[in-house]
């Protein structure tokens, strides 16, 4: 009998190489033939940090193969469309990171990612995907983690986003069940926090130091963030985004932005018309109601707090929308899709960062005559599998 695939990390097409273990999952040993799309990898931690996969594989072919599974995925669904030249982003721009922080000595955490297939930690000392300021801060994180372990089972997370006005740091991972963090802790946590200039630090959304309020500008508006809120990995990636939303969305009356968070696109499409926002966490939708009354030359904006999931916005109250908007988690937007598909909206925009759930929404929509007519690859997730995408249908 023939033997199945082999998987096997860190090899390329063409290559031949040398391999230990069993199974369809194998360890690379050596590589005895390197393809001529092998290239240095640019991170020192690169093979030993669980983020990164694929530096070692030249830009153009690595992007054309995250290309090539955008589509088959959409293929496997029965789905074809016009595939837009991908947005990559470049190195140096993520602009939020998950730190995870282990008790080290002297005062200080050891930080940084988990390594491959394990729960030990790769104490970073940089990373070519972060913004520049980001790297610069790690070792005051370092110094600011260190009060974390109180407790021996603490696993600290450090989630760390850079904001106009500086660093914003929420802390999951810290054991509550036996109180938290001591008085003490926090004392020390803040004035490491201040030692930092960082202009926030939160414990699982709870206050624990405040210099400054951290904004984000997402188009015309100024936001300011609640802990702990999702942005686009990268700014740049949100622009390229944004610029097909919009785009999309020339010409219409009303729109509905689903899955809203804190505006990223709501502002922006607020500009082209009156926009009806909604998500389920209140603390987006808060922040996103506060900055729509300083944001200037928007056609409207209402918001509500609604899990669409359980509670999609319905046909019949998208009966005055004629361009909705969805961006939803990666578990995508099954009951929404399928309202959506029963409503007379003429055109729906789908932003997603799962091309398989955003397939089997796709072909819900598709199936209640919608057509995709194009889809825009983003990989910000640079040297990574994951692809995201943008596509437009319209009846």
């Amino acid at each position: 009998m023939a033997p199945g695939p082999i998987f096997a990390p860190f090899t390329l097409p063409g290559e031949r190489v040398r391999l230990s273990g069993s199974g369809e999952r194998r360890t690379l040993l050596e590589v005895l033939s390197p393809s001529p799309e092998r290239v240095e990898p640019p991170c020192p931690h690169f093979g030993t940090c669980g983020g990164c996969a694929l530096q070692h594989w030249a830009h153009a072919p690595y992007l054309a193969w995250k290309v090539g599974r955008l589509a088959a995925t959409l293929g496997r669904e029965r789905i074809e469309t016009e595939i837009l030249p991908a947005f990559a982003a470049e190195p140096g721009t993520r602009r939020r990171l998950a730190l995870h922080a282990r008790a080290g000595t002297g005062g200080v955490a050891r930080l940084g990612y988990k390594t491959r297939r394990s729960w030990d930690l790769v104490d970073i000392t940089s990373c070519p995907i972060a913004d520049p300021r980001l790297l610069a801060a790690l070792p005051a994180l370092k110094r600011l983690a260190a009060p974390l372990f109180e407790h021996p089972k603490s696993a600290p997370t450090l989630h760390v986003t850079l904001t106009a006005d500086g660093l914003d740091v929420d802390i999951s991972g810290v054991e509550a069940r036996t109180g938290g963090l001591s008085a003490d802790a926090r004392v020390r946590l803040a004035e490491r926090a201040a030692d930092a200039d960082l202009a926030r630090v939160t414990l699982a959304g709870e206050m624990t130091y405040l210099a400054r309020q951290p904004t984000v500008r997402l188009g015309p508006a100024v936001v300011a963030l609640p802990p702990g809120a999702f942005l686009q990995a990268t700014p740049q990636a949100e622009a390229a985004m944004a610029a097909l939303v919009v785009e999309a969305a020339a010409g219409a009356n009303r729109i509905a932005d689903l899955y809203c968070g804190v505006g990223t696109f709501t502002f922006r499409l607020a500009e082209v018309a009156p926009v009806h926002a909604a998500d389920s966490a209140p603390g987006a939708v808060r922040a996103l109601n506060a900055a729509t009354a300083s944001a200037p030359g928007l056609k409207g904006i209402t918001a509500e707090t609604r899990d669409l999931v359980r509670r999609p916005v319905l046909a019949q109250e998208l009966k005055r929308t004629d361009v909705a908007v969805f961006d939803p988690p990666r578990a995508g937007a099954a009951e929404q899709a399928a309202e959506l598909a029963r409503s007379g909206v003429a055109r729906v925009i789908g932003v997603s960062c799962n091309p398989a759930t955003f397939a089997r929404d796709a072909r819900m929509l598709i199936d209640a005559g919608f057509r995709l007519e194009r889809v825009l690859p983003v990989d910000q997730f640079l040297w990574s599998p994951h692809m995201e995408l943008v596509g437009v249908f319209s009846r």
